[in-house]
């Protein structure tokens, strides 16, 4: 049997298996899940576990960027435009939103 927080997590956390390899994307906020006036901006934290990667790894999520903000000369969905696999997994809760490294090497 499952414990009651286990299923019910007390912070949002995604399991991700990417390109065949495995992290952990979660945000310190309990409310982001449902108050949906935080998914403006907000930060994610990525933690995989590979020797390439020292520590968490900020992300700052701005679901509501402006059409300007972004390269208007290619669709991001375009297959000459690489996207990383861990901005891939965002979008599929949050479709258009951009995310932010802090100036940290994308590894992933």
């Amino acid at each position: 049997q499952v414990c009651r927080g286990l299923r019910t997590p007390q912070l949002p956390v995604w399991l991700c298996s990417l390109s065949g390899r495995h992290g952990v994307l979660f945000s310190t906020d309990s409310l982001l899940l449902s108050d949906w006036k935080r998914e403006r901006v907000f930060h994610l934290y990525f933690y995989s576990g590979q020797r390439e990667q020292g520590k968490t790894t900020p992300l700052t999520i701005d679901t509501h960027s402006h059409h300007w903000e972004q390269d208007g000369h290619e669709d991001p969905s375009s297959p000459g435009k690489r996207q990383l696999p861990i901005e891939m997994a965002i979008r599929t809760k949050w479709a258009r939103a951009t995310v932010s490294w802090h100036r940290t090497d994308a590894f992933f």
